[in-house]
């Protein structure tokens, strides 16, 4: 596994070879999550998008198809794609999926499965992005993708089975591009 921190991406990396398809995860990875607020995202009286989500999303969605993925509890595709539309960040993506739609939750890998054979890619050409280890990380590469982990918390790993390990957005470009 390769760590990085901001700014310091190891530029000799062959793993990312032959991806065409990137599956972020939604809350707290792009957009903040407040566990105090009530209700689907986008009714709530705030909403925060990361800073670099729609520089890096404008970046990546030239050279990748985007999806959009969540374990949201309490919203579905049309509730979530609601809230991606108030951070303007919704037209990056192609694809947009949520446990409640897809009748499984993560970490289990037959969400990460579903998600790709739905927008007709291989597993083992995308990569997800995401902001917790065990629900996001773990289940996807069992499933079989690539994994990079947004650690905005600064939390401790290990993260053994993360590709990458960032602490912004936007060093996900260093290694995507």
């Amino acid at each position: 596994m390769r760590r990085h921190r901001s700014g310091r991406v190891d530029k000799i990396n062959t793993s990312m070879k032959g991806i065409n398809h990137i599956v972020f995860d939604w809350g707290d990875t792009l957009m903040r999550d407040f566990p105090e607020k009530k209700g689907p995202m986008y009714v709530w009286d705030r909403i925060e998008v990361f800073p670099d989500a729609a520089l890096v999303l404008e970046s990546l969605s030239n050279k990748y198809v985007l999806t959009v993925a969540s374990n949201a509890g309490e919203s579905d595709t049309a509730d979530m794609r609601k809230a991606l539309v108030i951070g303007n960040i919704d037209h990056y993506f192609k694809n947009h999926f949520t446990s409640k739609d897809l009748g499984v939750c993560k970490p289990d890998p037959e969400f990460f499965l579903r998600i790709c054979m739905e927008a007709d890619f291989c597993i083992d050409k995308s990569v997800l992005i995401g902001n917790d280890y065990k629900k996001d990380i773990v289940g996807a590469k069992t499933a079989g993708m690539k994994t990079i982990l947004v650690n905005h918390a600064g939390a401790q790993g290990p993260f053994e089975l993360a590709d990458y390990v960032v602490s912004e957005l936007k060093d996900l470009l260093q290694i995507l591009l």
